[in-house]
């Protein structure tokens, strides 16, 4: 690819043109943390608003049921906010996904709720980055394509959620559905400072065990009880010591004691644990659940594991480096300088490339900080990027594959 179309440069001219800054400002100066059920569902009006400018038909999608085990061991439902979903041309040959969310980290009480600008072209702001920046660029990109020939070869499915931040369990059986058959998938994290890709990604899963002992007197009768925080504290340890290069282990929070003078008959072990493969994954679930049971089995208590892994591994198979060369050979033809290094993070994309989908997960603009109060947006980047989606977009369509 050396030199763009007229055609192609037209629908270019379009995307770079959209007023993307604008729509960021809007959406990032609403609170839409996980949490905040109703400031989500502002920013989804908002957002449903917004992209019925496509010719597609938009919905809000009702979440999943999430559960959640709480400090004192009782599990409960969590509510979460209405993903939206798009869908263009079912029919057309060429199917193609775009996922983003309109979730933060940033809870309603959270100090982080402002805009602010810093160096010239630079936007600080809850969101700013991740990703709203990346919402603005699907619809100037996806509403440049609309004005190319092209357009009608391609259709779509878009899907925001509403709680990527947290792991996306409300949204993960959307993600799977939307994902099926596609030829491909475009999610919109933001790319690092410098331009740089994600691409292997490792898998992800949150646990919690919750370890039943027995109470006794401290000191009358400590022999009967059955420590349920010792225990806890030893399957930290040992959980801990199962890091190696495929596998990353964080035992992150022990909830659970009481009075100095009984012995603790609960406790609750908070744990990720990240594989870097599919092997070490199915790895990592078998130790798992042997260690606990070694741990039932030493401190006599009994065991109740919660969770899993939501986030599979996420490795550049043949057909993913496919289309991270087809973005970098359009980022060429725009004057872009692409790569990709593989990171420890996870996202939306494992979840689509575990579908058999190649994905390129970082097609949002170029920005840093996130998931802090320092979190800033390259504002430049927000044309750069919405270019290289369409070019991307376009170039499958043409080929009618990656």
């Amino acid at each position: 690819m050396t030199s763009l179309t007229e055609t192609e440069r037209a629908a270019l001219d379009q995307a770079a043109g959209a007023p993307m800054l604008a729509a960021v400002e809007r959406w990032a100066a609403v609170n839409s943390g996980t949490g905040n059920l109703a400031g989500l569902r502002t920013v989804a009006g908002m957002l449903a608003d917004a992209f019925s400018a496509l010719p597609g038909d938009v919905r809000l999608v009702d979440p999943d049921p999430v559960e959640a085990v709480d400090p004192d061991g009782s599990i409960r439902t969590v509510e979460r906010g209405a993903h939206l979903h798009l869908r263009m041309r079912p029919d057309a040959p060429v199917q193609l996904l775009l996922t983003g969310h309109m979730d933060t980290v940033f809870a309603a009480d959270h100090p982080f709720q402002t805009l602010r600008w810093l160096d010239d072209g630079v936007l600080n702001g809850p969101g700013t980055a991740d990703m709203k920046g990346g919402l603005a660029v699907i619809l100037a990109a996806l509403s440049a394509v609309e004005t190319s020939p092209l357009a009608s070869r391609i259709g779509y499915d878009v899907m925001i959620n509403s709680d990527e931040e947290t792991g996306s369990h409300a949204s993960a059986g959307l993600i799977a559905e939307l994902a099926a058959g596609k030829t491909a998938a475009l999610t919109y994290e933001p790319a690092l400072p410098d331009g740089t890709l994600a691409g292997a990604r490792p898998g992800s899963g949150n646990f919690s065990v919750t370890i039943h002992g027995r109470p006794a007197h401290a000191g009358r009768n400590p022999e009967e009880g059955r420590n349920a925080l010792v225990a806890a504290a030893d399957l930290a340890l040992r959980l801990n010591a199962l890091k190696s290069l495929e596998l990353k282990v964080n035992p992150a929070r022990i909830d659970g004691g009481g009075p100095n003078n009984v012995v603790p008959d609960q406790a609750i072990l908070r744990v990720n644990m990240r594989p870097s493969t599919p092997a070490a994954k199915a790895a990592a679930e078998a130790t798992l659940r042997d260690t606990i049971a070694n741990i039932e089995r030493d401190h006599d208590v009994h065991c109740h594991l919660h969770g899993g892994f939501n986030r599979p591994p996420k490795p550049l198979d043949p057909a993913a480096t496919r289309l991270f060369e087809l973005v970098r050979e359009c980022g060429s033809a725009l004057g872009l300088s692409i790569g990709w290094n593989a990171t420890g993070g996870v996202c939306d994309g494992n979840n689509i490339a575990a579908c058999g989908v190649p994905v390129v997960d970082t097609m949002g603009p170029r920005g840093g900080a996130i998931h802090s109060s320092d979190e800033f947006l390259i504002v430049d980047s927000l044309a750069e990027r919405a270019q290289l989606s369409a070019l991307t977009i376009m170039k499958i369509a043409e080929r009618g594959t990656v």
